[in-house]
């Protein structure tokens, strides 16, 4: 079938919006017509070629929201009309995923950025020649989208659904962070380093649990003012504090109980260690180019301070994001505050914006006339 999809032909280039061939499911595999996609740094460190098993030309996105276009014989849990999230993938074989320890799954680097089936065939092309397209087991810049059925996340028919596709990653990867790692108690404190969409979904996830006091670190003005917004008891700008642990540590009783970093900075890192109370816990959700090294004084964690990184909020896609869902519906969850919505056609000002800053979390919405 056709579709139009926002496709990058070689290295940093620009994202060139063409029509495409789409390849019909397999037993395993649904289609899903994309109504909307989040736009996260992950897909433009794809664009850039940081993976080095992604090829070009491609298609990236891994945060697509829509509707069941079509389903392969061997998938009976979705019909055509459900409304899903497409969230990470997995291989189910290795020595993780037997232990259900999905997010850490010893294959997902190759099925995430390879570009291909897990058996190295391809989900487009056009006129004939490949085109990288299972970026995540779904490439969701596009009018449809192709993925395994095991991917993908049945919600509730009233879901907006160019809203919920951030919690794909972004969002279930900072409340996952929060609920189901730190599983804070009522009137511990939180801290969280970033405000973008992974922090500032962790934040709300720690508001959901009754934290306080809840303190964001950024740099950008605009987003403290949002993390206020979102529940944020403190707001400290990074760039104009001369001692961020400090800070902290006036604000609370000596330190935090729950520390994250969404960065990916080893100096952040080392001030939301430091900004620990003895028997906390720092966790690192951002993504470290290869060869980042932070350094912290070993007798710090003498004292019972814990620090580990996390994928995707350790969650079960299929348990947690409608959890998530059920939360934004109540009102609990607000991600609609950090999005901004783009056409497709203006993938490339999204990214621009989302690399400046300016834009906390983009959300592209696919054209409503898609092909087909």
């Amino acid at each position: 079938m056709q579709i139009i999809a926002a496709v990058v032909r070689e290295r940093s280039a620009p994202f060139l919006v063409e029509t495409l061939e789409l390849a019909a499911p397999r037993a395993d595999e649904l289609i899903v017509r994309v109504v909307a996609s989040g736009l996260c740094q992950t897909d433009l460190h794809g664009r850039d070629g940081y993976y080095p098993v992604t090829s070009y030309p491609a298609v990236f996105g891994h945060e697509g929201a829509g509707i069941v276009h079509a389903v392969g014989g061997a998938v009976h849990d979705f019909a055509p009309g459900d409304y899903v999230v497409m969230s990470y993938p997995w291989c189910g074989e290795c020595a993780n995923c037997r232990r259900q320890r999905l997010n850490y799954c010893l294959n997902a680097r190759n099925l995430k950025n390879k570009g291909t089936r897990a058996d190295g065939s391809t989900l487009l092309n056009k006129n004939g020649a490949p085109v990288c397209g299972a970026f995540f087991q779904q490439s969701s810049f596009g009018t449809f989208a192709l993925t395994q059925a095991r991917y993908a996340v049945k919600v509730r028919r009233d879901a907006p659904l160019d809203l919920i596709g951030p919690l794909a990653c972004s969002g279930q990867t900072g409340a996952g962070a929060v609920l189901n790692v730190l599983k804070p108690n009522a009137g511990d404190s939180f801290a969280v380093f970033g405000a973008g969409a992974v922090g500032l979904s962790a934040l709300m996830a720690a508001k959901v649990a009754g934290c306080a006091p809840t303190i964001a670190v950024d740099v950008h003005e605009h987003r403290l003012a949002l993390a206020r917004e979102l529940g944020a008891t403190h707001a400290i700008n990074a760039g104009r504090c001369a001692d961020v642990p400090g800070e902290i540590r006036r604000a609370t009783e000596g330190g935090v109980h729950h520390a994250v970093d969404t960065s990916a900075v080893p100096k952040a890192l080392r001030e939301a260690i430091e900004s620990l109370l003895p028997g906390g816990t720092c966790v690192l959700l951002g993504s470290a180019r290869a060869g980042t090294e932070a350094a912290f004084e070993m007798p710090f964690l003498q004292q019972g301070r814990v620090v580990r990184g996390v994928v995707q909020g350790d969650s079960v896609p299929r348990e947690f994001i409608p959890k998530l869902i059920d939360l934004m519906m109540a009102g609990q969850f607000p991600l609609e505050k950090m999005i901004k919505f783009y056409e497709l056609a203006d993938i490339n000002l999204a990214a621009q914006e989302s690399a400046a800053g300016i834009a906390v979390k983009p959300v592209l919405r696919m054209p409503q006339n898609p092909a087909g």
